[in-house]
């Protein structure tokens, strides 16, 4: 009887905990809240990227380009071929 009971209880508590949550999720006032939050951001967002001060570009000509020598005495490996082999 007292394990019924428990039950009972417990399956009610869940319930009313999914209806409560979801009629504050749903309700208008949350969606205002939600819709003005996002447009707080957003305000903030502008307001920190004006005072951004922008950096000058220094990386010109710092990647030096090294031509590959065409060394034929260099020895292929193949990916299957070194899994095969492992002894």
């Amino acid at each position: 009887m007292f394990n019924k009971f428990k039950y009972f209880f417990f399956v009610t508590i869940i319930i009313l905990f999914l209806f409560l949550t979801s009629r504050y999720y749903f309700s208008d006032t949350n969606k205002k809240k939600s819709y003005r939050s996002l447009n707080n951001i957003n305000e903030r967002i502008d307001k920190y990227a004006e005072k951004i001060p922008v950096l000058e570009d220094d990386t010109k000509d710092i990647i030096e380009y090294v031509e590959q020598s065409n060394n034929k005495n260099k020895k292929k490996f193949n990916f299957w071929k070194l899994l095969e082999s492992n002894e």
